[in-house]
């Protein structure tokens, strides 16, 4: 765009020297300046990078990959460029989802689904993410027109909708199913569902689809009071879905829409919506490019910080249907399941080798025996150049006047002991 305002320019330069009649003149002009006005815009403008096709380790300016793929190089990751074949639900693009959107975009995810009914507003700005010009606009096209200027080479879906509504519900399970992305996948349409809603209702709604469909996901959450959160895995059957542990005021028959009271709202603070969505992008990094220990279950308390972590196994009691048939599959291919581990775990036993501990050794390092150290030691010499004498006597010395001291000393106690007998014997003569 700045190379075609500057070739208008020149033509508007060239209509002035061509023009024979000056009364033309003040109107070219005019629209030169309205042109520079143009171009000088332009010039402010944010600047957005093209797509790029392949992720490249090569460390130059350039490369908005390089510290990405440095990764690999380092052995955390076995191939980081798999990340571009992943696809993310992300439900909720408030205060953590909005987060971790903006992460996995950076992060160079291939997919992000992107669920929210609602708009932009200025309460919203005590968090991170959402500027105060997109106030207005829906969280999905805010998010969108954000995440694509930060890196246009992430696909991105936006479903402005409810999901806890029946149409909400069946076009949220329609998405999930899409395979347009990767068409030769297995299962579902998508590797992973983020939960980043603020509501049990919610939650409860994308455990029925996930229990349904076979999904594995991630929830999370912040406190009312904004000083704890938590992030938690749940893989259908493994472990236990969130209808298994209902929290305590859904288990008391608490309706949690009757505790929300007018003109109150929860606190926020985005530093603890920060760190839980940076732990739930973590964990969900870990878990789509299989490196470190993926966490179960994470909580964290802002004002001790604390973080607990556990595991919670299904309930074999659970409200939900689904989540019962997933336990049922689980247990029966359990044997298989463990025999294979078993087979790898002992193949890759047989394949490894001892390897010298210093295969090579540049610097001609070696180790000597304790035995040989000890008999090449020479005992230290106490003489000293002429003129010079010890400050502090030596150490045979020392030893040899602190034995003298002792035994003065037991001698004057053996005299005190026996002058003293004497006194008490010419007491009781009297």
């Amino acid at each position: 765009m700045e190379a075609e305002l500057k070739e208008i320019l020149s033509d508007v330069d060239a209509l002035k020297r061509s023009s024979i009649d000056p009364s033309l003149h003040n109107s070219i002009d005019q629209l030169r300046l309205r042109v520079e006005h143009l171009a000088s815009l332009a010039e402010s403008a944010p600047v957005q990078r093209s797509k790029v096709k392949d992720m490249s380790a090569e460390v130059i300016d350039s490369n908005p990959y390089s510290r990405l793929m440095a990764l690999q190089r380092m052995g955390i990751v076995a191939n980081y460029e798999r990340i571009r074949e992943f696809s993310v639900a992300i439900v909720g693009i408030g205060g953590v989802g909005s987060v971790a959107a903006e992460m996995l975009t950076r992060c160079g995810i291939g997919r992000l689904l992107l669920y929210d009914y609602d708009t932009v507003e200025l309460a919203n700005m005590n968090r991170l993410f959402f500027r105060p010009e997109q106030v207005g606009m829906t969280k999905t096209d805010a998010a969108v027109q954000t995440l694509s200027d930060i890196n246009p080479d992430v696909v991105l879906e936006s479903y402005t909708m409810n999901v806890t509504t029946v149409e909400g519900f069946d076009t949220f399970m329609s998405s999930l199913k899409k395979k347009t992305f990767r068409s030769h996948k297995e299962g579902c349409g998508v590797d992973l569902v983020l939960s980043c809603v603020d509501n049990y209702e919610a939650r409860m709604v994308v455990n029925q689809a996930c229990n349904e469909l076979n999904q594995t996901w991630m929830e999370s959450g912040v406190s009312e009071d904004a000083v704890s959160g938590h992030i938690q895995l749940l893989i259908p059957g493994e472990t236990a879905c969130f209808a298994c542990v209902p929290p305590l005021v859904v288990a008391s028959g608490v309706d949690e829409r009757t505790l929300k009271r007018e003109g109150v709202c929860a606190a926020s603070l985005p530093t603890t919506m920060g760190v839980v969505a940076g732990l739930l992008v973590q964990n969900t990094l870990k878990y789509l490019l299989q490196f470190g220990q993926v966490s179960r279950y994470l909580g964290y308390n802002a004002l001790k910080d604390y973080f607990p972590t556990m595991e919670m196994k299904p309930n074999t009691q659970c409200s939900n249907n689904a989540c019962l048939e997933r336990q049922a599959e689980y247990m029966l291919a359990k044997p298989a399941r463990d025999a294979a581990a078993k087979a790898k775990l002992e193949a890759e036993a047989l394949v490894v080798e001892e390897i010298p501990l210093h295969d090579d050794n540049e610097w001609n390092i070696s180790v000597g025996d304790d035995i040989e150290l000890e008999e090449s030691a020479t005992p230290s010499t106490d003489v000293l150049p002429e003129g010079l004498v010890h400050e502090l006597p030596a150490a045979d010395e020392y030893k040899h006047a602190s034995s003298l001291e002792q035994d003065t000393q037991d001698a004057n106690s053996a005299d005190d002991l026996d002058e003293l007998r004497r006194q008490l014997e010419a007491l009781n003569a009297v």
